[in-house]
């Protein structure tokens, strides 16, 4: 009997002993089941695959939280960041290798090369010009005009601007309170470029324009106001001429206000600046009529005008007959018979017949000469009129109205040729 409880009682230790083995077991397998849950986890851990079994349970309960939240919260974090990265790409891509300074405060580059940039004196020495605004900018860059430094408020105005172009260029970053004080603009856009004194014979001309390029020039004479002549190349362009000389006595065509009321006109056509009167006919064909723009009707021939050395250095006398009797009252005569003839042969007023401007006049390659509202047409531009055959266009007005603004009376006279032009091709 003792034997037998022995027995049982041995039975009884062995079944107790091997029942947590069982569980143990059961364990085991339940752990690598969730081992695809414990090789989630970062790549730091990933490096050591030489962890033991004991510090993976160790770590695993720290692992299992952190499955649940990290890759949550990478996710949240990097979105943002991946929005931005969108955001800026292209912004990047249109500034990427362009290297800019960035002016401090103070700094007083900005005042001293805009201010040297809109004196005549200076763009006459060292061939620069001065243009504000994102659409002149653009223009004069596709006609080849040459960047040398670009003031800008932002980055993002640079993506407007071909990217080749700006390689080349000093670019300055300023704030928009300091190119606001030097813009002449009522509203700036920050954008202000120094660019070299673009050359007519290297400038390439929208094809648009060179397909409707008409055979008529433009001849400025003594035009001082700033807005009359950037409005007189303004209608040009828009009228198709084939190119404008502006003769000495004009206000530069590269000032900014003209540039401003040019509209662009300044990178469609050719526009060739201060010729003397002897050099003008290099730029015409040999076969072309010169017309001029008369307000009034009178025809006036072979009057003789006696002025002094100053008015015959100047080089203009008005076709207005009562500014014609106000210098033959002023000016004094000369005493010897010698130098009276001589005066007499040079200031004879040409022979140049009158007509309306909407008879058939254009009708072949044409230049019509505008003279200022000031000072009138010039004595030699009624002898290149008078040599080639052309006349006096008269534009009537109301008696009493003293004259036509003469961007009027260029806009109605290019589209009239123009018209004649067209019809007779």
């Amino acid at each position: 009997m003792a034997a037998l409880m022995r027995s049982v009682l041995s039975c009884s230790r062995v079944t107790s002993v091997l029942f947590p083995v069982s569980v143990q077991v059961k364990r085991n397998v339940r752990a690598l089941r969730r081992t695809p849950v414990r090789v989630i986890p970062p790549d730091s851990e990933r490096r050591h695959p030489e962890q033991t079994t004991k510090d993976v349970k160790k770590q695993q309960p720290v692992r299992a939280s952190d499955t649940q939240h990290v890759p949550f919260n990478q996710n949240w974090k990097q979105k943002p960041v991946d929005k931005l990265d969108k955001l800026d790409k292209p912004e990047q891509l249109q500034t990427q290798e362009l290297k800019y300074e960035r002016a401090i405060a103070g700094d007083k580059r900005l005042s001293k090369v805009v201010t040297i940039a809109k004196s005549r004196k200076f763009r006459d020495r060292h061939g620069q010009v001065l243009l504000e605004g994102q659409r002149l900018l653009v223009d004069a860059l596709e006609a080849g005009a040459v960047l040398q430094t670009l003031f800008f408020s932002r980055l993002d105005q640079l993506k407007v601007l071909p990217i080749e172009k700006l390689r080349r260029t000093n670019l300055i970053k300023v704030k928009f309170e300091d190119i606001k004080i030097w813009s002449d603009v009522v509203a700036p856009q920050g954008l202000m470029g120094i660019f070299g004194r673009p050359d007519h014979v290297k400038m390439k001309y929208p094809e648009t324009q060179l397909k409707n390029t008409i055979p008529l020039s433009l001849i400025c004479d003594n035009i001082r106001d700033p807005g009359n002549l950037g409005t007189i190349l303004r209608c040009a362009a828009a009228a198709g001429c084939n190119k404008v000389l502006l003769t000495k006595g004009c206000v530069d065509a590269w000032e900014p206000k003209v540039i401003r009321a040019g509209m662009g006109a300044h990178f469609r056509m050719p526009i060739i600046t201060s010729l003397e009167w002897d050099t003008i006919s290099n730029y015409l064909s040999e076969d072309i009529r010169v017309f001029v723009a008369d307000n009034f009707w009178q025809n006036i021939s072979n009057e003789t005008v006696c002025t002094s050395e100053k008015a015959i250095d100047y080089g203009w006398i008005s076709t207005d007959p009562r500014r014609l009797q106000e210098i033959k009252d002023d000016e004094c005569y000369s005493s010897s018979d010698e130098e009276d003839g001589q005066n007499k042969k040079e200031l004879e007023m040409p022979d140049v017949p009158i007509q309306s401007y909407h008879e058939q006049w254009a009708r072949g390659p044409s230049a019509l000469v505008i003279g200022g509202e000031t000072h009138g047409l010039s004595l030699e531009s009624l002898q290149l009129a008078e040599g080639s055959g052309g006349r006096r266009l008269y534009i009537p007005i109301v008696p009493g109205v003293e004259s036509l603004n003469s961007a009027m009376a260029a806009s109605i006279l290019l589209f009239e040729g123009k018209r004649q032009l067209q019809l007779r091709s």
